[in-house]
């Protein structure tokens, strides 16, 4: 592939093939390199709130993404140790004529398998499974990329790297500058069931979130309503390691323990019959920005806690973004990199401070929790939902020439 357009992505995860997307929809060439033999259907499920959808279905993915989608209409806000809900907020056509775009659940792997799918179909996009990236030089025509799969070494060169390969990023590491994450001393249970294994009220196109005593629990509908997600977050003082780590339904019991948690919870929380943990990280310090044709997207630059279900939907951002920046500077690629970064900065770092706040709000129990419910239930659903507007109605720049909103 010639280097003159080319962008190089390391990773093929949600934001690195939204990223080679945006970068094709922009008039440029990528080539995501991915470790990975192939794209699993591992994960859980993720929230696609307005300032994702809206790119997706820019992209021209929404007829494919509707296959497999739910559209929630509310997010409902339970009492972990009542079982009564707090409040409703209204999602549905409501939060689209509000924020111009729809709010969808889906399972990441159904997410990513849409976004590799139309990736394959580009001609202007070359993806290399089981191709791991080991190094890099950069030189006055860009960068040189040397990737290795089994024994064949590979040089690409490009006019930029883009890490878009995770928390533990090894473009980051390659970049030598910064320590490794913080631990958050919170882990998450997460969990796949048979839609007809639990209450028909849990079947029904809604968020449920419900919030207790030092932890908090999340399900809804996926695959089209035929599956339910269920993440369980507790606080935790050891860190499970990697994404797929086996989870004891025994000590996540004991996290939601009948003193603190009515038995409708607990009850769901009972049924599977595995879960997988992983513990979550955080990062206090914006990424100070990558050096020369370098740059990082996702988690990799700004990894998010769940609790504002906003980690894919800022990668989806960035790579919306970084191509805008590329498109519209092609001859200094360098200074488009930059520019991205500046214009990210701002954002992620507002997005990761809402997420801790949420998180803290979220585990909140005794005179506290009351009068965080209480609050709720005064100011109603459609309130709520309000205070999100500078999340939701973000709007990403036209690919080639308007200014951001």
């Amino acid at each position: 592939m010639a280097p003159a357009r080319n962008v190089i992505v390391a990773g093929a995860g949600i934001g690195g093939l939204t990223a080679a997307l945006a970068l094709s929809r922009a008039g440029l060439r990528a080539t995501v390199l991915e470790q990975a033999e192939r794209l699993e259907e591992t994960g859980a499920g993720i929230q696609l709130s307005p300032n994702a959808t809206r790119i997706l279905i820019e992209l021209g993915l929404g007829e494919r993404l509707k296959q497999s989608i739910v559209a929630p209409q509310a997010i409902r806000v339970m009492s972990g140790g009542t079982a009564r809900e707090i409040v409703r907020m209204p999602l549905g056509a409501n939060a689209e004529r509000a924020f111009g775009a729809p709010f969808w659940v889906i399972h990441r792997g159904d997410l990513q398998t849409v976004l590799a799918d139309a990736a394959r179909e580009r001609i202007d996009i070359e993806l290399k499974l089981g191709t791991k990236m080991e190094d890099y030089a950069v030189h006055a025509h860009g960068i040189t990329v040397q990737s290795r799969r089994i024994t064949q070494v590979t040089d690409d060169r490009a006019i930029a790297l883009i890490g878009a390969d995770g928390l533990w990023s090894s473009v980051r590491a390659r970049m030598g500058r910064e320590s490794p994450p913080d631990f958050a001393y919170r882990s998450a249970w997460r969990a796949l069931i048979p839609a007809a294994a639990v209450p028909a009220e849990y079947r029904e196109p809604m968020i449920h979130l419900w919030l207790g005593r030092d932890a908090h629990l999340v399900h809804y509908p996926v695959r089209a309503g035929s599956l339910i997600n269920i993440v369980a977050i507790a606080e935790d003082e050891r860190s499970a390691h990697g994404w797929n780590a086996i989870g004891n339904r025994d000590e996540l019991q004991r996290r939601f323990s009948r003193w603190d948690w009515a038995d409708a919870p607990r009850a769901l929380l009972g049924l599977p019959e595995q879960w997988l943990k992983w513990a979550l990280f955080d990062r206090s310090k914006p990424h100070p920005g990558g050096d020369g044709p370098i740059t990082l997207l996702g988690d990799a630059a700004h990894p998010m806690l769940p609790f504002l279900a906003q980690g894919a939907a800022m990668a989806i951002e960035d790579a919306a973004v970084l191509a805008a920046e590329l498109a519209n500077n092609l001859e200094d690629p360098v200074s488009a990199l930059r520019s991205y970064e500046k214009a990210r900065r701002k954002r992620t770092a507002k997005a990761q401070h809402a997420a801790r706040q949420q998180g803290k709000m979220a585990g909140r129990s005794g005179p506290e929790g009351f009068i965080r419910n209480l609050g709720m239930r005064m100011l109603g659903g459609e309130k709520l939902l309000a205070r999100y507007d500078w999340l939701y109605s973000w709007r990403a720049p036209n690919f080639f020439s308007s200014p951001y909103e």
